[in-house]
């Protein structure tokens, strides 16, 4: 049975695709035809690309790995966190960071960078620091939390990345497509489908319409999540994947405690690089 189907795609306004002067010849194969000006998308194909994106999606789900979210237009941004966010998966509404994919080394260090920050906060390093100083930490606090927040638990590259709009995502496209990495792209008549491994033609400029694909790829995602979890559990019960982890309970750690004062001394020492890389 399909994930959607053609009236309620039709009421969302899927098939309202951009003016025919701009369209982009590639999506031929996915315009049912032309009306006062604007191209109209064939809604049947569009139910079969979902149902292909929504399947592939759960796949990669129930193998434990991650899917990241990628929208930055005002009209998707909200609904895709709201989404995303419900399957527990990583996704990015603000600014694309250029070499997010193929500097991710870099990124990552960032995310490291306001886990520390939070960490320092907490344990009173910054506690004899000027007002200013501590100002200062909290802006760059913010602003790490404002473009990376939402990535923070993604510790190693995506599986996939799923666009909405793929023309104005353009960089994460490439970066995907460099890396080898496959894109599912919601994908406009203006738009150029021939980098995306899964087009899922529709209108990517309503809101409803963004939302209700987002509704059938997530609830894919749910899916493979809960098989995951089901079959995880049977073979713990069967004996093939013990809790502990076959190991004999947890390692013990080799590095020896710190004295309290030089932890203190430590932190102390973190905190100074953090501010002279500020006023740097």
């Amino acid at each position: 049975m399909s994930r959607t189907n053609f009236d309620s795609l039709l009421e969302a306004g899927c098939h309202f695709g951009h003016l025919k002067r701009k369209w982009n010849p590639a999506m031929a194969p996915y315009i049912f035809m032309e009306r006062n000006g604007i191209h109209i998308i064939d809604l049947h194909k569009t139910v079969a690309k979902i149902d292909e994106a929504a399947e592939a999606l759960k796949q990669i789900a129930k193998s434990g790995k991650k899917i990241l979210f990628v929208a930055t237009k005002k009209q998707a941004k909200q609904v895709l966190a709201d989404k995303a966010a419900s399957v527990n998966m990583p996704y990015v509404i603000e600014r694309w960071p250029g070499g997010m994919l193929t500097n991710f080394p870099t990124i990552r260090k960032a995310v490291k960078k306001m886990a520390t920050i939070d960490k320092l906060t907490n344990d009173g390093t910054y506690a004899n620091l000027s007002k200013r100083e501590i100002l200062q930490i909290s802006r760059q606090r913010a602003k790490l939390d404002k473009n990376l927040g939402s990535i923070a638990d993604l510790t190693r590259l995506p599986s996939a990345v799923f666009v909405v709009d793929v023309m104005k995502e353009n960089i994460a496209v490439r970066e995907a497509n460099r890396l080898g990495i496959p894109v599912f792209g919601i994908v406009d008549t203006n738009s150029d489908p021939t980098n995306i491994d899964f087009v899922v033609p529709a209108n990517d400029d309503a809101t409803k319409s963004v939302e209700i694909i987002l509704d059938a790829c997530c609830a894919a995602i749910q899916e493979g999540l809960e098989e995951r979890k089901a079959e995880k559990v049977d073979m713990e019960a069967a004996g093939e994947a013990p809790a502990g982890g076959g190991r004999g309970g947890k390692k013990r750690s080799s590095k020896a405690r710190l004295d309290k004062t030089d932890e203190e001394a430590i932190n102390a020492a973190k905190a100074a690089a953090y501010l002279k890389e500020d006023e740097a």
